[in-house]
């Protein structure tokens, strides 16, 4: 049985692509299974923002084909693990949940991690932070791929 991964920020365009790329880029896809999406609903049906595209494929990961969707509720069934970029969107994410189990499934990415900063900062307004995220969410990552 494959473990489905989720990783979520709020608009699904720039942060959350690039975890389940990077993330995907890792593991074993006939084990693991990871996608994305937002807690928004700014952005549904798009690719991810070019920025994002282009960081990735700086580092050999084609993101282009993903298209952004907004977390449901059917999510905390259909998934093992919940990773959220920040405290904004975790508290999104589990003010839907209706039971501890559901809760238990949500997690912030950069809580995998021994790293300063516990959020993974939007880079939305930001052309230069495109980078700096990459390497956090490369660094999680790395992380919770030794653990899947």
């Amino acid at each position: 049985m494959k473990t489905k991964v989720l990783m979520v920020c709020l608009g699904n365009i720039c942060r959350s692509p690039l975890a389940e790329g990077i993330l995907q880029g890792k593991v074993d896809p006939k084990t693991v299974y990871v996608d994305s999406a937002g807690t928004g609903k700014y952005h549904i049906g798009n690719p991810p923002d070019p920025r994002s595209i282009a960081v990735a494929r700086k580092y050999g990961l084609n993101i282009e084909n993903q298209r952004c969707r907004q977390f449901q509720k059917t999510d905390f069934e259909n998934f093992d693990v919940i990773f959220a970029m920040d405290t904004n969107n975790y508290n999104n994410i589990v003010g839907l949940a209706t039971s501890q189990t559901e809760i238990s499934k949500v997690k912030l990415l950069l809580e995998e991690v021994n790293l300063p900063q516990k959020e993974v900062p939007d880079p939305y307004w930001d052309d230069d932070g495109f980078e700096k995220v990459y390497q956090m969410i490369d660094t999680a990552c790395e992380v919770i791929a030794t653990k899947l």
